[in-house]
């Protein structure tokens, strides 16, 4: 007795068909139970009035069929035949049922209210012999509150059924975007590494090659030190970048790390590269392992974008900081050679008289002459991941062209007491 009412036009499923059948059933043989009861009672009743009783109740109880698609309507019309017809009283209690278990409790209230003045009409007009109207008021208000409440029962579990499916659902999809969410970041995690590092071992490879193809002629001995660097580099850009992909196998932190002392050969190894490089620092003890790592990578970033973009520049590498007081990172260069006036690239734009330019020191004597950078380098796109990185660690980035037409990249970090 507690089947689903679907929409008007929905298809009966076989366990609708089975409720259905068993409610028009128990509306039936209450009828004829209360039929027999009359007859007991009044052996030779009004025949106009019992068979108007009879009607009703085939007719209410062949209603019932229609009680999924109008079951309130269904009730009201039940509970009004009520006043009068006793037979019609079992499918009345069946379309009460419907509405407790398919409508808003207010609607149930409503028609149970109905039903009780339906009750009360019956006590009144059609009292027993032997039985006062209080007596058969109580006794419909038993039956009426009984399938009600039952009703109201089925539905306030139905509707928490549902509130735990959708609960359940809402958490699932909730779990789905958290982990979509933290593959996002991973990736995002991987492709910042294999920006930094990459990026600076590609950008010493690009070095020594572009002098190579503009000096062909170069003394062996100074392309057989070339090539050795170039192999170097690329070897050590292999397992940089078996370093990052372990990111997909294991947690970020069992990962190997560049700390603030990392720096110093970082620009050692750019200098052998050929470039022109001033470093210093002043730094009282040793910076946590964060902010080191976060600072290396503003340094290589500087570094590339130079390299890249603005060859043949001065750089300059500043280091200075001490506990509670903060780390600043910066890094400046000059205006490429050829192009006066033009802002270089420390922090990743190109200026658009920036002509080609070549390492200088060691290996432009090595190779004759100016080389070439990145073919195709444009505007750097490290710059908001670095950004991104710092913001992360607690600190700022602050980067652009500086007074002497060079440009200046420059960040501070939080270096805790």
């Amino acid at each position: 007795m507690n089947g689903s009412a679907p929409a008007a036009g929905a298809r009966r499923s076989l366990r609708d068909w089975v409720v259905d059948f068993l409610l028009f059933l128990l509306a039936v043989v209450f009828g004829l139970v209360m039929s027999e009861m009359r007859l007991e009672v009044y052996p030779r009743p009004e025949k106009w009035l019992f068979h108007l009783d009879q009607v009703a109740g085939a007719l209410g109880c062949a209603a019932l069929w229609l009680r999924r698609r109008r079951p309130v309507g269904l009730a009201v019309a039940l509970t009004v035949l009520s006043t009068f017809s006793e037979t019609v009283g079992g499918a009345m209690l069946a379309a009460l049922f419907t509405v407790a278990v398919h409508r808003p409790p207010r609607t149930t209230s409503a028609v149970f209210s109905l039903s009780l003045v339906a009750a009360l009409g019956f006590a009144v007009l059609r009292p027993e012999p032997e039985d006062p109207p209080l007596l058969v008021f109580l006794l419909g208000l038993s039956f009426q509150g009984a399938v009600a409440g039952w009703g109201l029962f089925v539905h306030h579990r139905r509707r928490l059924a549902a509130s735990l499916r959708d609960r359940a659902a809402r958490a699932e999809t909730e779990a789905a975007l958290r982990a979509e969410q933290a593959q996002h970041r991973v990736r995002e995690a991987i492709a910042r590494e294999i920006h930094d590092v990459l990026g600076h071992r590609l950008s010493l490879l690009s070095v020594h090659a572009g002098a190579l193809e503009y000096n062909p002629g170069a003394p062996p001995e100074d392309v057989a030190r070339a090539a050795k660097v170039i192999r170097e580099s690329a070897h050590q850009a292999l397992q940089d970048l078996r370093e990052v992909i372990g990111v997909l196998r294991a947690p970020v932190g069992e990962l190997p790390q560049p700390a603030l002392a990392d720096v110093r050969e970082l620009v050692a190894e750019s200098s052998r590269a050929g470039m022109e490089v001033t470093f210093g620092e002043d730094l009282a003890g040793t910076a946590p392992d964060l902010t080191g790592r976060t600072a290396y990578r503003v340094v290589q970033e500087a570094l590339t974008n130079a390299r890249k973009h603005a060859p043949g520049a001065r750089v300059t590498v500043r280091l200075a900081g001490a506990p509670g007081a903060g780390l600043t990172v910066e890094v400046r260069n000059t205006a490429p050679p050829g192009a006066p006036g033009a802002a270089p690239d420390a922090s990743g734009s190109v200026p658009a008289s920036a002509g080609p330019a070549g390492p200088t020191g060691p290996a432009a004597a090595a190779y004759g002459g100016p080389g070439s950078s990145v073919p195709g380098a444009g505007p750097g796109q490290g710059l908001a991941g670095l950004t991104e990185r710092v913001a992360l660690a607690g600190g700022r980035l602050e980067h652009g062209p500086d007074a002497a037409g060079g440009r200046r990249l420059a960040a501070w970090l939080p270096w805790p007491p």
